[in-house]
């Protein structure tokens, strides 16, 4: 009894955040600035960590633990490399005299007039 309890609450609760993981895809690909991506990156990765560790208690199957750990790791990697990218394109953008983004530009200008 409460196995199957317990089944059916792991799998909705990977249900809910396979649907966030999407919502997190949309606000990557749509998101008006680039921090708004980088960040929805790293909550993807965060949420695929917990998806499978979930999976991994819904199987009970330890190693799946392990290769949570080689994610977590992966997906930090990624997000520092991708910090480390758009802030040397910000840093040349700075030097060149160039806006940095078309978008930043109008927030400015609408900061500016309000």
């Amino acid at each position: 009894m409460y196995e199957t309890v317990y089944h059916g609450f792991l799998l909705t609760c990977m249900i809910v955040t396979a649907a966030l993981i999407i919502l997190c895809l949309i606000r990557a690909v749509l998101g008006p600035r680039l921090t708004d991506r980088v960040t929805a990156v790293n909550m993807i990765g965060t949420m695929t960590i917990v998806e499978i560790a979930m999976f991994a208690l819904y199987l009970r199957e330890s190693y799946l633990f392990d290769v949570c750990l080689i994610y977590a790791m992966i997906s930090f990697l990624a997000v520092v490399i991708l910090t480390k990218i758009y802030g040397g394109a910000y840093q040349e953008r700075k030097i060149k005299g160039t806006s940095v983004l078309p978008v930043e530009e109008e927030e400015e200008q609408e900061d500016e007039d309000a």
